[in-house]
């Protein structure tokens, strides 16, 4: 049987969420995100300020559907998090790292089943982006470029998700993506972009530069 109310752990994160989603900061590059955003969790791969709010997104959908009468509680939540997800903060790694990962020799030793051992010391650790390399370029648009795939798909589930939940169409319409730089996207132009990506690339699209996850 579906439950149809919830408990009240569920309860409590959906409180803290809400919370946390509705306090005002600034995930533009002259901002800071708020403390109660993770950026340290999770090292070298998910510290970082934008998987927090991806790894929020999916209790609310789940909640929604069992207290559907709520939904306005919970499309704000989604609505927040997909904001700030157009921020520069949330391609902050795609922003700051460019090239070859200057620390890449003195990696400590926990990253190490993460890199070929030929290579180790010669080797981007994943959750290294590397805009900028060659044959690619600096690519600044996390959402055009060849890598970010892990920045663009789970902004699609989250915008998704939105959609899902709210029956808002506002972010189909055109909005700016990290507007220090102004590029242009729709929740449809994301979608259609990253699946052609897809379609182009047998072996599938860049997460960090030159690295392809292959589940």
């Amino acid at each position: 049987m579906t439950p149809s109310t919830l408990d009240d752990r569920s309860l409590g994160w959906l409180r803290y969420l809400h919370r946390k989603a509705t306090t005002p900061d600034d995930w533009s590059q002259a901002g800071q995100p708020h403390p109660h955003w993770d950026n340290r969790s999770g090292p070298p791969m998910t510290s970082w300020h934008r998987f927090d709010l991806i790894d929020s997104r999916y209790a609310v959908a789940l909640m929604c559907d069992i207290t559907p009468a709520w939904r306005e509680v919970y499309a704000r939540i989604l609505d927040e998090l997909v904001a700030r997800h157009t921020t520069w903060w949330a391609a902050s790694d795609w922003m700051t790292q460019f090239g070859h990962d200057p620390d890449r020799r003195s990696y400590p030793d926990e990253y190490r089943p993460l890199i070929p051992p030929d290579l180790w010391g010669d080797y981007d650790v994943p959750g290294w982006t590397a805009n900028g390399i060659e044959p690619y370029g600096v690519q600044l648009d996390p959402i055009a470029a060849d890598g970010m795939l892990f920045f663009k798909g789970f902004f699609a589930l989250l915008l998704g998700l939105h959609r899902y939940v709210s029956g808002d169409d506002k972010w189909d319409r055109p909005f700016e993506m990290i507007p220090e730089h102004g590029f242009t996207w729709t929740h449809s132009r994301v979608v259609a972009h990253l699946a052609q990506q897809w379609h182009n690339l047998q072996i599938g699209c860049h997460c960090e530069n030159t690295k392809i996850w292959p589940f």
